[in-house]
């Protein structure tokens, strides 16, 4: 037996074979069957298992398979010994691939979903022992191919008429009449049903549908991520990724007893239980935050500056943003005075315009605007490019700018005169009014 721990590849893409140390003495012997930090070190993948099942056979040539489930498997044996054989049943250049090796307690072996995997047990009492990294269901997708298939030709040591097999994988369809099993890979299908928008009536919501027709889409009437009772219903498992764009930006009101009641709830706690729906379930979490987690007093904020909310609202995005941290396969997407179909800047200064109201505009808050159509974009991109997991500032391009030269903007192009738009400080305009603290840079690097 092996007295290193070591990884090898084999002919299966993605199936790996491991040898492991085994220590024995008079008393018997132990191995780490599965150590996490050991193997990725040497390029496991880092499937995060959740349920461990064990098969006991008591028979020399017990036979089982092939069966190709959708999530990855980690086999091992903890008593006697077997002969596996699995062969790739995934759509692509290796469909029909097999690897065949004999297993005992010093060797393990990683199957990806869609690979088919069979055994044939060597001894007697053989206990096979397997990691799975999603709960079974009888409603998962299996694809079953024949053991006894001609094209795939396994050598099986025991020849099948004489081994113990059950009628139903006796029953199993030959490669001929297989449906290859077809996954979507990491980063190349956001517009899948398995990715789901949260929030989908909301500006950014709207335009998120509209760029990804084929995602599941939920508005707040369909799911409300604060209410916590809503979260058992629903079956996490027929999703890869969350794209949440549901929270609460009524930035003044948040200042008012409700209203800081209603932030806390929804940005908040609603974000909590969102992020342990993701973690449990290991979904990509994209969380789409605000400019309003940092204080404005430096000219470009980056993505690893510190948390310096002025208000209440910004304080529960920021809240908001640490609590999606913890969750391993996370995109926080920070952004900066959207602008989408509905209520905006641009939508206000343009009836004005057109009613010969002449405004007063703060001109001592820069930023950028964010057209929701470039946000939902490049949230698919970061999506569709597997971009690495963390924190990211997506805006509009172009030069930053004030309120009050966005809104001269506007005017010159609805064909009114730019000049009836006059500026005025933020502390001016809000005298006598119940607003919140903005930050008076919003510009994101």
């Amino acid at each position: 037996m092996s007295t290193d721990l070591t990884i090898h590849e084999t002919s299966i893409p993605g199936v790996l074979l491991l040898d492991l140390p085994v220590h024995g003495d008079n008393r018997g012997w132990f191995k780490e069957n599965w150590q996490r930090e050991k193997m990725t070190a040497l390029g496991l993948p880092d499937f995060g298992p959740v349920q461990n099942n064990i098969s006991y056979n008591e028979a020399v040539g017990t036979t089982r398979g092939i069966h190709a489930e959708p999530w990855d498997k980690f086999i091992s044996v903890a008593t006697g010994r077997i002969f596996g054989a699995w062969v790739d049943l995934r759509a692509g250049d290796s469909f029909s691939t097999v690897f065949t090796a004999e297993l005992g307690p010093g060797q393990a072996i990683f199957v990806p979903k869609g690979v088919g995997n069979s055994y044939q047990t060597l001894e007697e009492k053989t206990a096979y022992t397997y990691l799975v990294n999603a709960h079974w269901t009888p409603d998962a997708e299996y694809t079953f191919l024949n053991l006894a298939d001609e094209t795939v030709a396994i050598d099986w040591p025991i020849p099948l008429e004489r081994a113990e097999l059950s009628d139903k994988d006796r029953a199993h369809p030959r490669l001929a009449d297989l449906t290859p099993m077809v996954f979507e890979p990491a980063g190349t299908y956001p517009d899948s049903p398995r990715t789901l928008i949260l929030g989908a009536n909301g500006q950014l919501g709207r335009e998120l549908v509209t760029q990804l027709p084929n995602a599941t889409a939920w508005s707040r009437s369909k799911f409300d991520i604060a209410d916590l009772d809503a979260y058992g219903s629903v079956d996490w498992s027929q999703f890869d990724t969350v794209i949440n764009a549901a929270a609460y930006t009524k930035v003044d009101e948040a200042e008012t007893p409700q209203g800081r009641r209603d932030a806390w709830r929804i940005n908040v706690h609603g974000v909590v239980e969102l992020a342990r729906a993701a973690i449990a379930h290991d979904l990509t979490l994209v969380h789409v935050s605000s400019d309003y987690v940092f204080d404005g007093e430096t000219p470009e904020h980056t993505t690893d500056e510190l948390f310096s909310p002025l208000g209440v609202y910004g304080q529960t995005k920021a809240a908001g943003d640490a609590v999606v941290m913890t969750v391993p396969k996370h995109h926080i997407v920070r952004t900066s005075w959207v602008v989408g179909d509905g209520p905006n800047f641009i939508a206000t200064m343009q009836s004005l315009a057109e009613r010969g109201v002449d405004p007063a505009v703060v001109d001592d808050q820069v930023g950028r605007l964010t057209y929701t159509s470039d946000l939902a974009a490049g949230i698919r991109s970061l999506l569709a490019d597997a971009a690495p997991y963390g924190v990211h500032h997506v805006t509009s391009g172009g030069e930053p700018r004030s309120w009050f030269e966005i809104a001269r903007d506007v005017f010159a192009e609805a064909g009114a005169d730019p000049e009836r738009v006059s500026p005025v400080s933020t502390q001016e305009y809000g005298r006598g009014k119940e607003m919140a603290p903005r930050p008076a840079s919003s510009v994101l690097a």
